[in-house]
């Protein structure tokens, strides 16, 4: 608690503590204010383990997780390392939020973390970091009709202020999917903008369409971290 009442007041002293805090300025700075915490040290495992992300884009979700209005939604969390990282952030957050993460159960090929059923490890994952209370699975394709039924089931209209996606570069359709459930300057976290290797073609698809809507007012940037994963916003009224 004395760790936690130290951390809450550095956060205060830089900016941090606050809604207006959460702009581009504002995630460095979190990146250089936790570095030297043991979250971070925690989340480096957790992504070493269960995760594909750059540890400074684990951080940032918890910090985002923590600090953002309204509920968690998220496509692709594959065996949960950022969803754990979301989940503990949700945590210490202020109010309780609704988690809800989307994974279609497929295996993965040419990745360095494997796994024989994505679903049981995904589950067990969450279990074994004692987030699995706060987090509802659905399994499903996230553009299948049932599963966006699912997910309004359990999220409302202007409910969810952080969006994580890894899902194939189809950014437009997750939006045209599930825009209803954002509420105004939504953060979202999209993997591979950039990539190098297997993964050039999805982020081509994923930049393409980030810059698109960027462009058009849909989205803004608040930049690129880690090894090409884009944060940015849902602008306000954007339809």
């Amino acid at each position: 608690m004395e760790q936690q009442a130290e951390f809450t007041r550095e956060e205060k002293l830089y900016g941090l503590g606050n809604d207006s805090a959460l702009d581009g300025l504002g995630l460095m700075k979190a990146l250089m204010l936790y570095r030297p915490r043991p979250i971070t040290k925690y989340l480096v495992s957790i992504g070493q383990r269960y995760s594909m992300l750059h540890p400074d884009v684990l951080v940032l979700l918890y910090y985002l997780a923590r600090h953002a209005q309204g509920d968690i939604l998220e496509i692709g969390p594959y065996i949960g390392g950022s969803t754990i990282a979301a989940a503990k952030g949700a945590r210490d957050a202020r109010h309780s939020k609704t988690i809800i993460t989307i994974e279609h159960g497929y295996p993965m090929a040419n990745t360095r973390l494997r796994s024989g059923n994505t679903i049981e490890d995904l589950k067990r994952n969450l279990t074994r970091q004692g987030v699995a209370d706060l987090v509802r699975i659905i399994v499903g394709e996230a553009g299948a009709k049932s599963t966006i039924e699912s997910v309004r089931h359990h999220l409302g209209p202007k409910s969810v202020g952080l969006f994580i996606m890894d899902a194939d570069g189809a950014i437009k359709d997750a939006l045209q999917s599930y825009g209803e459930l954002l509420i105004d300057n939504c953060w979202l976290v999209v993997d591979d903008y950039f990539a190098v290797g297997g993964a050039v073609s999805k982020a081509l698809r994923s930049k393409a369409e980030i810059d698109s809507l960027v462009s058009t007012g849909v989205l803004s940037s608040a930049g690129f971290f880690g090894w090409g994963t884009w944060i940015g916003q849902r602008q306000r009224n954007a339809t």
